[in-house]
């Protein structure tokens, strides 16, 4: 069942898509390039929000203007996490995993690394029992140094992939295919944000990645169902 683990559907909640006429083009393209299942994952960061309750109040009642109207109905409520500091430390944080499974995503900063932010990580894996999945682990190539990105991918977190990766840079490529070679935890996303310049591109990743590596990709919710 072809999966989209990051995307930005929920209409009017975060810089993804800014009315729900916009968030259900977005789903009508990703189930005529094949997508069957979406995880939807707004932002998520800590210092905006008054608790995760009420951030999950927001996220329902954003879905709840489009789930009628939506030519998927296998959709779940995720959110992409923003890594800050004592992330791991806030209350009901283990609400914001899919639904359903084990997994969490979440996004380091875009910013010199530092440990503080996978001692974030680790706390987040062991205090929950959670599976944290990285999301876009290619984007970090420009802030971190080789060394650092090595860390993360031998973090055992499921390492994200958005489609972009296949067709942008040679390192972005040379790290995705790299992660596909090497790694049996991983998840493709398309991080959609809207119809224009961020729209779902699976179309991009059936030509470029082997049916049997999209299969992994999408066994991960099975894999670390509850």
């Amino acid at each position: 069942m072809l999966t989209e683990y990051h995307c930005h559907i929920l209409p009017n909640l975060d810089d993804g898509s800014d009315s729900p006429e916009m968030s259900l083009k977005m789903v009508e393209m990703m189930q005529a390039q094949g997508v069957q299942r979406i995880i939807a994952t707004p932002h998520f960061y800590a210092h905006k929000e008054k608790s995760v309750a009420d951030y999950l109040a927001k996220r329902q009642k954003a879905f709840d203007k489009i789930k009628d109207r939506l030519p998927i109905q296998d959709i779940r409520l995720g959110a992409e996490v923003a890594i800050e500091h004592g992330i791991s430390e806030m209350k009901d944080i283990d609400q914001l995993r899919i639904p359903g499974t084990r997994i969490i995503l979440l996004e380091f900063p875009y910013r010199a690394f530092e440990k503080w932010m996978l001692e974030e990580v680790y706390n987040i894996t062991a205090e929950y029992n959670l599976k944290v999945m990285l999301a876009h682990v290619h984007r970090y190539l420009e802030y971190y140094s080789k060394e650092e990105i090595e860390l993360l991918l031998s973090s055992k977190s499921i390492l994200q992939l958005n489609i972009e990766a296949f067709s942008g840079g040679f390192k972005e490529k040379r790290l995705a295919k790299h992660i596909i070679g090497n790694y049996s935890r991983l998840a493709f996303g398309s991080d959609a944000h809207n119809i224009s310049n961020r729209k779902p591109n699976w179309d991009i990743l059936q030509k470029k990645v082997k049916p049997e590596i999209i299969a992994v990709s999408d066994g991960m919710l099975e894999r670390y169902s509850l």
